[in-house]
């Protein structure tokens, strides 16, 4: 099939979604941005709720396709995929399977992390202790598609997509990295390429046309939508691949967070400071008094034989070293990319796990600590830079943006709505007195928000 044609193809998939759907992660396409109008600026647990409903935990964000809500979610060791009536909330169907054993992983990961995506027909859920289920709208099972074991010890949390035709499955790990594409209707492998490049990364693919874009930790890399074959790369380091990049005409914008300097002492000085036994070696109960080694164990060891080397050691501390940085890559490349090729780098305020998002001609970060840049997508340039002073803290949500606003949601529940520009303001800062890792869905005049323990449809419905 030839590449034009397939380029067709992936367009008609994207407009099978109704205009109102929000059906994968972010949104149509990946992008975070909706065409809806009249949504609330001012809400909270008892403001602007047009329904709330208690759901098991789970960090996947909320899906819509027609007037189902799908998410998904871990319950007494089982893997849970549920469907809610957009309407009113109402639980529509559950559906779990119990693996025959949940993977121990980071504290901030859960095994519900992945979101589904969905077609007209089917929702399609990816769960890393298992692989990929099917089901019917009407949560009928239609197919599974065992995948794994996954060796990243951070967890699993690429979501799935749907485009020209496929189901697509970015599956970044200590080994054996891989993007997968199957057929939605069986299940079957229609392609499989390797990426031995490519070790842990957290990031969702982008498609456009007919290829497939797919952040790395250490580099980006595009392939032929119709195949899976390498179109072009570039190096692009990273502390971690993370949400999904976005597209300003014919360029893709990726935001990569690096450092200059390493993030890790010398191995030397941390022998000086821990090596109780002289054996040239940092043992997990050496490291004890270390935030960064008790945490990061079971990564730094990456032979796991219960102790880290200077070669481990080294390896962790050049990750995001080069240059890294929020950039522009142009799409019509071909083979490898020169740093040259970069339309512009900018290399400040980068958000680490939240996506940025285009909207309305202006390109927006988020960051920890509620820092808020706005930047010229065709430059790079800076419009604005600030802080929503009332949103602090870690961030884990990606924005949304929609009806003139842009959302943003840390992870204590702190939601900021700004009025969308160059040089965006603050219109209000609303408490949902939860804690929230999920990316909020955006649906007519509704915004769908998950926190810890419950599904929120917020509306206008009180007087402004």
């Amino acid at each position: 099939m030839s590449h034009r044609r397939l380029g067709l193809l992936a367009a008609l998939s994207f407009s099978l979604a109704h205009p109102a759907d929000w059906p994968q992660f972010r949104g149509p396409n990946g992008s975070g941005v909706a065409d809806a109008k009249g949504l609330p600026v001012t809400f909270g647990p008892t403001k602007n709720v047009a329904w709330k409903v208690e759901v098991p935990f789970g960090q996947s964000s909320p899906i819509v396709f027609g007037n189902r809500v799908f998410l998904s979610a871990t319950e007494n060791g089982s893997l849970l995929t549920l469907a809610y009536d957009l309407t009113t909330g109402r639980e529509l169907w559950r559906r779990a399977h119990k693996p025959a054993k949940l993977q121990t992983i980071y504290k901030s990961n859960d095994a519900a992390s992945p979101t589904p995506v969905a077609d007209a027909k089917t929702v399609y859920v990816f769960f890393a202790d298992f692989g990929l289920i099917a089901y019917s709208h009407a949560g009928k099972e239609r197919w599974r598609h065992p995948l794994g074991p996954f060796d990243n010890f951070y967890g699993m949390s690429s979501s799935p997509i749907l485009a020209g035709g496929q189901l697509l499955l970015l599956c970044d790990h200590a080994k054996g990295s891989f993007l997968l594409s199957l057929d939605p209707a069986t299940g079957k492998q229609r392609w499989r390429t390797e990426r031995p490049e490519s070790a842990e990364g957290w990031s969702v693919p982008l498609a456009h046309q007919d290829q497939i874009i797919a952040v790395g930790s250490t580099r980006v890399d595009s392939y032929h939508l119709a195949t899976g074959e390498k179109r072009w790369w570039l190096p692009l380091p990273s502390n971690g691949a993370m949400g999904t990049p976005v597209l300003f005409g014919n360029s893709v914008i990726v935001t990569a967070s690096g450092s200059d300097q390493p993030w890790l002492p010398t191995f030397a000085a941390t022998l000086a400071e821990l090596d109780k036994n002289a054996d040239q070696k940092v043992s997990l109960a050496e490291g004890r008094t270390n935030q960064n080694i008790t945490d990061n164990f079971g990564w730094l060891d990456q032979d796991k034989d219960g102790l880290i080397d200077a070669k481990e050691w080294e390896t962790a501390r050049q990750m995001g070293l080069g240059e890294y940085g929020a950039v522009a890559i142009p799409l019509s490349g071909k083979g490898k990319l020169e740093s040259s090729a970069v339309r512009w780098r900018v290399k400040r305020n980068l958000p680490y796990v939240p996506s940025p998002i285009l909207f309305d001609g202006v390109f927006y970060m988020v960051k920890d600590g509620g820092i808020i840049t706005s930047l010229d997508p065709a430059t790079g340039a800076t419009l604005k830079q600030g802080r929503s002073p009332k949103a602090l803290n870690e961030y884990f949500a990606s924005p949304v943006a929609a009806d003139g606003k842009v959302y943003t949601l840390n992870s204590e529940g702190k939601m900021t709505v700004l009025q969308a520009g160059a040089q965006w303001e603050i219109l209000a800062v609303n408490d949902l007195a939860d804690e929230v890792f999920a990316t909020p869905a955006i649906v007519g005049n509704r915004l769908l928000v998950r926190t810890r323990n419950s599904l929120f449809s917020f509306a206008q419905t009180e007087n402004k």
